[in-house]
């Protein structure tokens, strides 16, 4: 069995289904060429995460191409490497900030993640830097210290920096081992029961009519947010408005959805989000453990909750912040995709954070398909570092590729004036672009636009 069907299998023997994926998911709709070439098959993974949302799409009524037609590894390789693709008003945006990357240290290198304003000034303070320091001066500083040293003092600091690691000494360090086990997904029924299920339309938007509040950021929640808007689910996302999110990040992955800002420190705002929370069918968050409850939000009976986290749900590392990038350095991931077998690499793509979106939008999906026969409320989860082990343990290594394929002008699709925003098309099969564009940040009011439904007679 190719490897990407072989996902699929994966993804439907955790949810109980023994069903053989070669039954109805149609073969890749395109040459693979070299789309995602690395030495790890990252096209497949690509190819099953998507396939694994179309089947669950199937068995929730959807028809047309996204369940007749298999996954394209040309639109595969655009949208899960769109911010290399992103041009605002036709220029490109830095992926990375400059203190975030891999740094050499005394015995080995770490990679740093210091996009976000609060992760940099957090790093810069526990390595004693001033707020002005360079990337020269953290390469400095960080040149005489230990890897596994800041690793773990970033923790202990909410500073993002990971140790990196062979394979080997992952899959042979607590963390690696709790991040191989389990299924690719977890999804569990729990015994709340919502008294009016949403019914689920079918055809080709078989979400239409239902919930869902958005409580994530940065890749992996919003590409699960964005994949549920695709199937034609009201999707309202809901931030702080301090960090405020990164604005190009924003229009990468905000597609199809509704933005909207409130601080869940203020009683009001919190208020105003608990009566969101009470009329939505599903909640997608990648908060760490615990947090809801921190900020007394309540999830309703009978609803469905998602959740993505860097290194899963149990574990040492449960309650550490992590990234995509972060992930493949501690996982092996890196020194796997070297360039020359002694500098970190990484995959042609930040392919974990779209897998393992798509993986719970799946998830997420064949829970409203459960719980439109029984009523009761589901728990899914997916983490980066279970995605990252299913990576690692799927064969297929090619150590001799070639150079990843750039995806030609047909992969792309542009809108707006100030500014013009190209982005790469959906990976969706039938999906030749987003509902809509991604409106700006925050500028949505904190309200479902899918009215109440009818109360049925008698």
């Amino acid at each position: 069995m190719e490897p990407w069907r072989r996902l699929v299998a994966d993804y439907r023997s955790g949810l109980g289904d023994r069903a053989r994926p070669d039954d109805d998911v149609p073969p890749l709709d395109g040459a693979r060429d070299a789309w995602l070439a690395g030495t790890l098959p990252a096209l497949d993974l690509a190819a099953g995460s998507v396939a694994a949302l179309a089947t669950a799409a199937r068995r929730a009524g959807a028809t047309g191409p996204l369940v007749e037609r298999g996954p394209s590894p040309a639109r595969l390789a655009a949208s899960f490497g769109s911010d290399r693709l992103l041009r605002l008003d036709g220029r490109p945006v830095p992926g990375f900030a400059p203190l975030s990357g891999f740094f050499r240290t005394r015995d080995g290198w770490v990679r740093t993640h210091a996009n976000y304003p609060h992760h940099r000034a957090r790093l810069l303070h526990l390595l004693g830097l001033p707020d002005g320091a360079d990337r020269d001066d953290l390469a400095a500083r960080l040149a005489d210290a230990s890897a596994g040293g800041v690793e773990d003092d970033a923790a202990a600091a909410g500073a993002i920096a990971v140790r990196v690691r062979p394979e080997a000494g992952w899959r042979a360090s607590a963390p690696g081992r709790a991040a191989s086990r389990g299924p690719l997904v977890r999804a569990g029924a729990r015994d709340d029961v919502v008294a009016r299920p949403a019914a689920l339309a079918g055809g080709a938007a078989p979400l239409a009519g239902v919930r869902v509040l958005d409580l994530t950021r940065v890749i992996a929640g919003p590409v699960a947010t964005r994949a549920l808007a695709a199937l034609g689910a009201d999707v309202l996302r809901v931030d702080p408005p301090v960090p405020a999110e990164i604005r190009h990040q924003h229009l990468d992955v905000g597609q199809g959805k509704r933005t909207t800002l409130l601080d869940l420190r203020d009683d009001g705002d919190r208020e105003r989000a608990q009566a969101l929370l009470d009329d939505a069918d599903v909640l997608v968050t990648g908060y760490r453990p615990g947090a809801l409850a921190r900020f007394g939000l309540r999830p309703p009976s009978g609803a469905v909750v998602a959740h993505v986290s860097a290194w899963g749900d149990g574990g040492p590392w449960a309650h550490r912040r992590g990234f995509d990038s972060i992930v493949q350095a501690a996982s092996g991931v890196a020194l796997l995709e070297s360039p020359d077998g002694g500098i970190p690499g990484a995959l042609p793509a930040q392919a974990l954070d779209h897998a393992t979106g798509y993986l719970l939008a799946a998830g997420a999906v064949d829970a409203l398909a459960a719980r439109r026969d029984d009523g009761r409320g589901r728990d899914v989860a997916a983490s980066l570092a279970r995605t990252a082990a299913w990576l690692l343990d799927a064969g297929g290594r090619d150590p001799a590729h070639p150079p990843p394929a750039a995806p030609g002008p047909e992969a792309v699709v542009s809108h707006g004036r100030h500014p013009r925003v190209t982005t790469a098309r959906p990976a969706l099969p039938g999906h030749d672009d987003h509902p809509a564009p991604a409106h700006p940040w925050g500028t949505d009011h904190a309200a479902w636009s899918t009215p109440e439904p009818e109360p049925e007679p008698g």
